[in-house]
């Protein structure tokens, strides 16, 4: 067999990790499946730090973006001085611009060394020993890599619905998982994002299920290992976004025309209601002021007086003819 040359690249994390899986089911008994599982914990919990200084360099880019959109609309003909001055603005800030995407970066490497693993070395691990995988891939005809350990020990791969974590899923199983997938990698992305416009929503819905051609080849335990990943995740966010005092979930952010109108809309006075006088106010505290002194209770504490009927309007008296005696 060919040696993949990126694979001999990566041969020493995937010892790595083969050497974590080995003894996650041979000295924790856990199963196979379970002991992916527990690996994709390890993992997240060695990037942790990085996925907190990924969050904040994301709050510190959410808060810079009117200022970037003023230096794009400045500067939309020149785009070194853009640069420049976009540099300028983040050393002052103290913002990363590449701070949200270390983790991302450093579970690439993780990822394509369990696809390797899952391929070849965890497979001895879990059927081998590797002359007889390789003996009934010569029966099949084809190469090690192609063929499952339920081919070679049926059962020995199986984690609950799964037949087999060392080959690819078909029928329901495969169902079943991109469901989990597409569930799972639709709210991580959402919490993710601290703030998003309309094309970013569509991109964060569509990505998904862009990747699915490309999954549907992959052995199931990469598949379990990205579901984990991806419930993490959720979880993860979920944790710092309620200690950072911000809502969980997506938010658009408004144009700031729309956000000028919401102001000017607020400072209108409402319809129907007349503009409270300066003059009653001063008339309240003057008022408040002479029940202090008179020693009597404040206006607001005593009730109000009903006014007293006007009198009846008195009558004339007739003017007596004639002249007194």
């Amino acid at each position: 067999m060919t040696p993949v040359p990126i694979a001999n690249v990566l041969q020493p994390l995937i010892d790595v990790f083969d050497a974590i899986l080995v003894f996650f089911h041979d000295h924790a008994g856990l199963s196979w499946g379970t002991s992916i599982i527990a690996l994709t914990v390890v993992v997240r919990l060695a990037i942790l730090p990085l996925a907190i200084r990924q969050f904040h360099s994301m709050q510190g880019l959410q808060k810079l973006a009117p200022e970037m959109k003023k230096l794009q609309e400045k500067y939309k003909d020149d785009k070194q001085r853009l640069n420049q001055e976009m540099m300028k603005l983040y050393q002052e800030h103290k913002v990363n611009p590449f701070g949200s995407c270390l983790p991302l970066i450093l579970q690439m490497p993780v990822f394509i060394s369990l696809f390797y693993m899952l391929r070849k070395d965890l497979k001895v691990d879990i059927c081998g020993p590797q002359a007889r995988i390789e003996a009934v891939a010569q029966q099949m005809n084809t190469t090690i890599t192609q063929v499952g350990c339920n081919e070679v020990v049926p059962g020995s791969a199986k984690w609950f619905f799964i037949p087999d974590l060392t080959a690819k899923a078909t029928g329901a199983v495969l169902v079943t998982l991109l469901v989990l997938y597409i569930g799972s990698q639709l709210l991580s992305s959402v919490l993710m994002s601290v703030t998003a416009d309309r094309n970013q929503r569509l991109l964060i819905i569509a990505l998904p299920f862009l990747f699915v051609p490309f999954i549907i080849g992959f052995p199931a335990g990469l598949l379990l290992y990205w579901i984990t990943t991806n419930v993490w995740t959720v979880g993860q966010q979920t944790v710092i976004r309620k200690r950072a005092g911000m809502p969980v979930g997506i938010r658009s952010q408004p144009s700031p025309t729309v956000m000028s109108t919401v102001a000017q809309e607020k400072q209108k006075p409402a319809r129907g209601r007349a503009a409270p006088k300066a003059e009653d106010g001063d008339g309240d505290r003057a008022r408040a002021g002479k029940d202090k002194d008179a020693g009597a209770e404040p206006a607001a504490a005593r009730p109000r007086r009903q006014a007293a009927p006007p009198p009846p309007p008195r009558r004339k008296k007739k003017q007596r003819s004639g002249r007194r005696r």
